[in-house]
């Protein structure tokens, strides 16, 4: 192809160059006697000769006019190939990899909030707590779309904390625990795609009365959310989430109540598989410079509180998860431990689970087993976290990606 263009191009010019010379021939040949004119003076006679047309004016026009001002090209070549090719494949690589996994957080959003809107309508005062949370469960189980829970379906177990329990208390078999109208229940669960979690929760409640505890943790929660972003400090997020909430307070039963951040309770980034990846976003001004980053994913989450608006680890634990970092020498003696694990590995892998979720895919008489590797290190229990008693806390969290150009609150719906 190069080589035709070439000799196109040689043609062309040639063409030129021949009408050129055939041009400046004609000029050459001319009759220098119609060039001159005789002037008469007295006895003298003096011939003035015309100016000759200069040969690049002739040159100049003759090009013009052939190429009407578009000239035609030099030889391309292309830079070095390999390396611009194998740039561009990188860069589409990265893209495409991005968007794949951006639609699957779009996918366990879309199950997150059909779930959480079944719930919503399908709650009631009397129900059990085990009810309301494999209620919430089967819906996501049935939309995942699979019976592979390494695949897709629940991120971590269903949270329904009540009251002063801010988080973490999922009910264990044999839990007769019942909903009641007067209860604050954080309803907090996940939903994973081949491992990409969102982490989404609500506050539902059934009496009017702690709208207002409602009210300033969502504003908190959307607060962070608008503050959050790429080369954002994390302290700065914190000092936000906390002017909005603090300037917050409810009125119970006669007694007003300020309603105070729970300061040892953080929003997170998140990793594939790994709920929690290492990054606390806190929901105080605490005076960390990190900065967020570009394509991270990360859980902006805020806790109210009516009590100290600070918890502590108090009840029957329920979550687990396998460590991330189990200590080197760490060592499984019980042989019923070391099957427990690798049920652990097969069914979770490093997703959180609970005791129900054991249950579920046929473990039994397993506690031994499952405290044995918890001592060891090889899991990591998560026990229910509690204010003080008589109080009331709430929690609104949504899951965030930070792309290159913008942020996408991918588990964003019509309710929050």
């Amino acid at each position: 192809m190069l080589q035709q263009t070439t000799e196109t191009q040689a043609a062309a010019v040639d063409a030129t160059v021949e009408k050129i010379s055939t041009k400046i021939n004609t000029l050459s040949t001319e009759d220098p006697t119609e060039e001159n004119a005789v002037e008469d003076s007295g006895d003298k006679k003096k011939k003035k000769r015309k100016k000759k047309k200069k040969v690049a004016q002739v040159f100049e026009k003759a090009i013009a006019n052939e190429y009407r001002g578009v000239y035609p090209p030099g030889e391309f070549q292309d830079y070095n190939l390999k390396r611009t090719t194998d740039e561009e494949i990188r860069s589409d690589a990265n893209i495409k990899h991005a968007e794949e996994t951006w639609n699957k957080f779009r996918k366990g959003a879309e199950i997150h909030r059909r779930a959480r809107k079944y719930a919503k309508e399908n709650l009631k005062p009397g129900m059990t707590m085990i009810e309301v949370v494999e209620m919430i469960e089967n819906q996501v189980r049935d939309m995942a779309g699979t019976n592979d829970s390494l695949k897709g379906g629940m991120g971590f177990p269903t949270g329904v904390s009540l009251n002063s329990c801010a988080a973490h208390y999922t009910p264990n078999a044999g839990d007769k625990t019942v909903l009641q109208y007067d209860d604050v229940m954080k309803v907090d669960f996940g939903v994973h795609v081949d491992g990409n979690i969102i982490d989404c929760a609500f506050t539902h409640t059934f009496n009017p009365k702690y709208d207002d505890l409602l009210s300033a943790v969502q504003e908190a929660t959307n607060t962070g959310i608008r503050t959050a972003g790429i080369d954002v400090r994390l302290t700065d997020i914190g000092e936000a989430v906390e002017e909005v909430m603090e300037s917050h307070e409810i009125e119970l039963d006669g007694k007003v109540y300020p309603i105070k951040c729970i300061r040892n309770l953080n929003g997170h980034n998140i990793l594939n598989r790994r709920i929690h990846g290492g990054k606390t976003i806190p929901i105080v001004k605490n005076g960390d410079p990190t900065k967020l980053e570009e394509n991270e994913t990360i859980a902006i989450e805020t806790f109210g509180s009516t009590g100290k608006g600070y918890v502590i680890q108090s009840g029957e634990c329920s979550h687990y998860m396998k460590s991330f970092e189990p200590p080197v020498n760490a060592t499984i003696r019980l042989d019923r431990a070391r099957k427990l694990m690798a049920t652990i590995d097969k069914n979770f892998g490093t997703l959180p689970f609970c005791r129900r979720y054991l249950d579920r895919v046929g473990e039994e008489k397993y506690l031994l087993a499952l405290n044995n590797l918890v001592r060891e290190g090889l899991v990591t229990e998560h026990p229910p976290l509690v204010d003080i008693k008589d109080c009331y806390t709430a929690q609104f969290e949504h899951t965030v990606l930070l792309q290159p150009t913008r942020k996408e609150v991918v588990s964003r719906g019509d309710d929050y």
